[in-house]
């Protein structure tokens, strides 16, 4: 379903239960903003840490329906950050092992589990959705899902997280929504005194999202670009690199593996940009730690059901959670 077909919800009601049960979230976003949402099919390829937490989040909302794709069984791994697996279900195929805790936060959501492999998906089996979710794939895939959803009109968000380093990446192509912009408006007039309030007047807006194959051929040892990582921070050349070391070592860094995959994060880093990244920055990305899967998958979460609802801007488009800076930040890049 495209984004037209979201924007298209005069034909559904919520029904009395259903209003009952998010009506705090009426209050807070409106009617209409909340039919949208319950209107979103959402796929989650991948449900790691991150996709249990991002799961959590987007099934509370009351999304119509979520997807979980994901071919991987459950490991010990998992038991770091993955809290919709039960211990007992080791081994198990982790989309369907997640299903029940999953379904216990909002029995009105429509979840169903695919153990099928990402990269085997055809193209259009993504087109079918309104938002896809992809996390731990290779760019090359990433790339070739978020062309297919491009082609469709589908929102496509690209997210992970190395140890404490997590980023997400959203392509919401033409993306129109609704925002409040605050004015003066002139309530009395004695004399010459005059007196105002603000109010918040509901303004549309526009903006375009650059596809993810730009983010990636973005050369950040561009001048004008080293010259904003001092004071916004390195995190998209870490993403390039993590990227990097994914795509030709084909896993990711690996505890056991420490010293070894050590020296290629580096080696790429001195291939990348020499002399700005210290070696410290490479000693917090192995495993999925908890901490940071809550953080980058809350911001996943918020920033589908903002995307589905046409509520409030953006993040235009990358967010990073840099663990050396100890914060989270926005890069607007390929725009």
């Amino acid at each position: 379903m495209s984004e037209v077909g979201i924007k298209d919800t005069n034909s559904m009601e919520l029904t009395v239960q259903e209003a009952e049960l998010y009506d705090r979230q009426i209050r807070l976003w409106g009617l209409e903003s909340q039919k949208r949402i319950r209107a979103a099919r959402i796929l989650i390829c991948g449900i790691n840490g991150l996709g249990a937490e991002i799961s959590k989040n987007i099934i509370l909302a009351g999304v119509k329906s979520v997807t979980f794709l994901d071919h991987n069984v459950v490991s010990e791994a998992d038991r770091c950050s993955q809290f919709l697996v039960p211990v007992s279900t080791l081994g198990q195929n982790r989309a369907e092992a997640s299903l029940t805790r999953a379904q216990a936060l909002n029995p009105m959501v429509e979840l169903k589990a695919d153990k099928d492999v990402v990269s085997e998906k055809p193209d259009e089996f993504f087109t079918s959705f309104d938002v896809v979710i992809v996390i731990g794939a290779p760019r090359r895939e990433m790339i070739r899902i978020n062309n297919a959803c491009r082609m469709k009109g589908v929102k496509f968000f690209g997210t992970d997280v190395w140890g404490m380093f997590g980023y997400c990446f959203a392509d919401l192509q033409e993306h129109q929504f609704i925002e409040d912009v605050f004015k003066h408006k002139i309530i009395s007039k004695e004399q010459d005194k005059v007196k105002t309030e603000l109010i918040a007047v509901p303004t549309k807006k526009t903006l375009l999202f650059p596809p993810l194959q730009d983010v990636f051929e973005f050369d950040c040892r561009k001048r004008e670009y080293l010259k904003t990582v001092k004071r916004k921070g390195f995190a998209l050349m870490m993403f390039m690199i993590l990227h990097r070391f994914r795509e030709e070592q084909k896993r990711d860094p690996c505890f056991k593996k420490a010293p070894e995959d050590h020296a290629i994060l580096l080696q790429y880093r001195d291939e990348l940009a020499s002399g700005i990244i210290p070696d410290s920055a490479f000693t917090h990305l192995y495993s999925q730690i908890s901490p940071a899967a809550a953080i980058v998958g809350g911001v996943v979460g918020q920033e589908v059901i903002k995307s589905v609802s046409q509520k409030e801007a953006p993040h235009h488009n990358l967010f990073f959670f840099d663990p050396e800076r100890g914060d989270g930040y926005i890069e607007t890049i390929g725009i």
